[in-house]
C-alpha cells in the first residue's frame, strides 16, 4: 500500500515538474517584447488597435520623443495655412542657446520653416524646436500650453509637457500609450514622412556654415519599411524610440521607452514590427474616398454633396482568421448650410460584429460648396414652387 502511494506521489511530482516550467515559459513568451525596457506598445495606425503592450500607461520622461507633439502642432499650422514652409524664422537668443542635440542656430539667423522642420525631424534639433515654438506662439511657454491642450484633446490624459524639446524638466512626462496616440495623429499628415524618412541631408548647403544632418533613427536607413518617427535620450529617460513602418498598406506604430542601449531600443522595436507583420493582416472594409451618401446643402451653389471617407475603414485581424461580414450603419447629417469647406464633418459610418461595435469612421464632404448666387437661389425657389425641383 505504502509503495503504491509513493509511486502515485512520484508520478504527481514529475507531472508538476513537467507542467510548471511549461507554464512559466508561456508567460515568459508573452512578456518577451521589449524585455528590459521600461514600457512599450505596438498599435495599428489607422484603427489604433493595440497589438502588444508592456507597462503602456506608466508615466515616464520621453526625452526628445516630446518633439512628436512639436511636429504635430507645426503640421497642423501648415494645414490650416497659419504658416508656410517658405516662411522665414529668425532665431532668438534663447533658441540659439539650447544645448543638447542642435543644428547650431545663431542668434538672428534666418531659416525657413521647411529647414527647421527638417532639423527637428532628422537631427532632433532643440534650437530648431524652440525657434518654431516661438514663431508659432510667441514664446515657448505659450507653445507648451498648446501642446498640453492638444494632448488632452487627443485623449493623452497621462501626459504633461514642460517644454518643446524634451530636455530634462520636473513634471515632464508621458506614457507609451499616449505617445502612440499623438504619433497616430501626426501620421494623418502624410507629408511628415518626407522628413522623418530622411537618413542624411544638409542645411545651409554650399555656405560656410553647411551642416550635415544624420537621422538619429538609424532604422530608416537599414529597414526599408521604417520611415519614421523619433528617438529620444537623456540619462534619466534612457534610450527611447517611437517608430512607424508600413507593409502592403498596413502601417504600425511602436513605442519603446527606457531601453538600456541604442541597440536594445532598435532590437525591441524591430521585434514589435516583426510581430505585427507576421501575425496580423489589414482588411479594408471601405476605401478612402468612397461616396457613402448625399447630404443636402442649404443655399449651396450645388444643392447636394457627397459624404465620403477621408481614410480607409479597416480592421486588423490575425492572419489565420477571416474577417467576418460586418453590419454597417451610415448616419449622415440631414443638411448643412453653405458655404461649407471640403472635409467638413458630414456624418459617421459604424461597423458591427453582431451587437458589438468594432469600428466608427467619420464621413466628410467630398468637395467645397460655395453659397449660391441670388439668381440661382431664385430659380431654385421657383422650381420648388412649380414642382420641378431637382434633387
Amino acid at each position: 500500500m505504502m509503495l503504491k502511494m509513493n509511486i502515485k506521489m512520484l508520478v504527481l511530482m514529475i507531472t508538476v515538474l513537467v507542467l510548471v516550467p511549461s507554464n512559466v515559459s508561456a508567460e515568459e513568451e508573452k512578456s518577451e517584447f521589449a524585455k528590459d525596457a521600461k514600457a512599450a506598445i505596438l498599435i495599428e495606425s489607422n484603427s489604433g488597435e493595440v497589438l502588444a503592450e508592456k507597462n503602456s500607461e506608466e508615466q515616464l520622461p520621453p526625452a526628445s520623443m516630446t518633439k512628436i507633439m512639436t511636429m504635430l502642432l507645426i503640421m497642423e499650422a501648415l494645414e490650416e495655412e497659419k504658416i508656410n514652409l517658405n516662411d522665414k524664422v529668425i532665431a532668438s537668443e534663447r533658441a540659439a542657446s539650447m544645448g543638447g542635440s542642435q543644428i547650431f542656430l545663431e542668434e538672428g539667423e534666418e531659416m525657413s520653416v521647411k529647414d527647421l522642420l527638417k532639423g527637428i525631424a532628422v537631427a532632433s534639433g532643440n534650437d530648431a524646436s524652440v525657434a518654431m515654438a516661438e514663431y508659432l506662439s510667441g514664446s515657448e511657454e505659450k507653445f507648451v500650453e498648446k501642446m498640453n491642450e492638444r494632448a488632452e484633446q487627443l485623449g493623452a490624459n497621462r501626459t504633461q509637457f514642460q517644454n518643446a524639446t524634451g530636455l530634462p524638466a520636473e513634471d515632464h512626462y508621458t506614457t507609451a500609450n499616449d505617445l502612440a496616440l499623438i504619433s497616430k495623429e501626426l501620421l494623418r499628415h502624410k507629408d511628415i514622412l518626407s522628413y522623418t524618412s530622411i537618413y542624411e541631408d544638409y542645411l545651409r548647403k554650399g555656405s560656410k556654415k553647411e551642416f550635415w544632418l544624420v537621422n538619429t533613427n538609424r532604422l530608416v536607413k537599414h529597414t526599408k519599411e521604417v520611415d519614421g518617427l523619433k528617438t529620444g535620450y537623456t540619462s534619466e529617460a534612457k534610450y527611447n524610440l517611437t517608430a512607424t513602418a508600413d507593409r502592403e498598406g498596413m502601417r504600425v506604430i511602436t513605442v519603446v521607452m527606457g531601453a538600456d542601449t541604442p541597440s536594445d531600443r532598435n532590437k525591441y522595436t524591430m521585434e514589435l514590427i516583426k510581430h505585427a507583420f507576421d501575425q496580423y493582416k489589414y482588411v479594408v472594409l471601405q476605401k478612402a474616398g468612397t461616396p457613402l451618401g448625399d447630404i443636402r446643402i442649404e443655399k449651396g451653389a450645388a444643392p447636394v454633396a457627397k459624404a465620403t471617407l477621408t481614410e480607409d475603414a479597416a480592421v486588423v485581424v490575425p492572419k489565420n482568421e477571416k474577417a467576418d461580414s460586418y453590419k454597417v450603419k451610415v448616419d449622415i447629417e440631414k443638411k448643412l448650410t453653405a458655404p461649407v469647406k471640403k472635409g467638413t464633418k458630414a456624418g459617421e459610418i459604424t461597423y458591427y460584429d453582431g451587437k458589438d461595435k468594432i469600428l466608427t469612421k467619420q464621413l466628410v464632404l467630398e468637395k467645397e460648396i460655395k453659397t449660391a448666387n441670388w439668381a440661382t437661389l431664385f430659380k431654385r425657389t421657383v422650381s420648388t414652387m412649380t414642382g420641378h425641383s431637382k434633387k
